[in-house]
């Protein structure tokens, strides 16, 4: 519920007044209204209808007796042939509205966003059990990870590799191992070179800045090459 803090208040000198409490449309407008007005000034006692700024008319809930204090003691606003309207702050309380209806945005990977409408308290329900997912996620895939160290550390000696196995495939782990590794190619070939257009000038420079090492196995994966000992036989 929007709650407008718009006081109305007709007044020449100290009076009795009345607070009347209007609230529109809780499933449209769903604003709270709140009218404050001197007997004095010649009000009818008993206010039973305003409108609300969005046109819909307003229910009255409640009405309550206040004090005004004189003009001069007011805080400065706009003063209409003996009316003074003031626009107080809102407090954090007031600005908080658990129930006002939020339209946002949902992303779902790469299909079309969509957008949803929905209460505040709503979005808050869901923003909390998100966070809590999203803990409990990271803390299973830490307990996980863990497990598929112990199995990885244990599998090639165990004697129950069919049970490791099956805990394995439950959990979605693959059984790998990343082995590091290093090793030395002789490599040898030939290296065209026109005499009249060639720019090469540096044999063994060619052969540092254009030779490499690659895998035919997906499997290998080559981290870091190092061509060493050119020479021109």
């Amino acid at each position: 519920m929007s709650v407008g803090s718009c006081i109305i208040l007709f007044m020449t000198n100290e009076l009795v007044s009345s607070v009347y409490t209007f609230i529109c449309d809780p499933d449209e407008c769903d604003s709270l209204i709140q009218l404050t007005s001197s007997d004095g000034f010649g009000f009818p006692s008993g206010v039973t209808e305003l409108t609300c700024p969005c046109g819909r008319k307003t229910t009255l809930v409640s009405v309550e007796h206040a004090t005004i204090t004189s003009l001069n003691q007011t805080k400065e606003g706009n003063n209409m042939d003996g009316m003074t309207v003031e626009n107080l702050p809102l407090s954090d309380s007031e600005k908080y509205n658990p129930d006002q209806l939020v339209t946002y945005k949902v992303i779902s990977g790469y299909s079309d966003a969509t957008y949803n409408t929905d209460k505040v308290r709503n979005i808050e329900w869901e923003l909390h059990n998100a966070r809590t997912n999203s803990k409990a996620v990271s803390s299973l895939q830490n307990k996980i990870s863990l497990v598929k160290d112990i199995i990885t550390e244990a599998y090639a000696d165990s004697d129950d590799q069919d049970t490791l196995r099956t805990i394995a495939e439950a959990l979605e782990i693959e059984l790998t191992r990343e082995v590091e590794w290093s090793a030395t190619i002789e490599v040898s070939g030939t290296l065209t070179i026109d005499l009249l257009e060639s720019t090469v000038d540096d044999v063994e420079q060619e052969i540092y800045d254009n030779l490499y090492v690659d895998s035919q196995n997906g499997q290998i994966e080559i981290v870091d090459t190092e061509v060493t000992n050119v020479r021109e036989n």
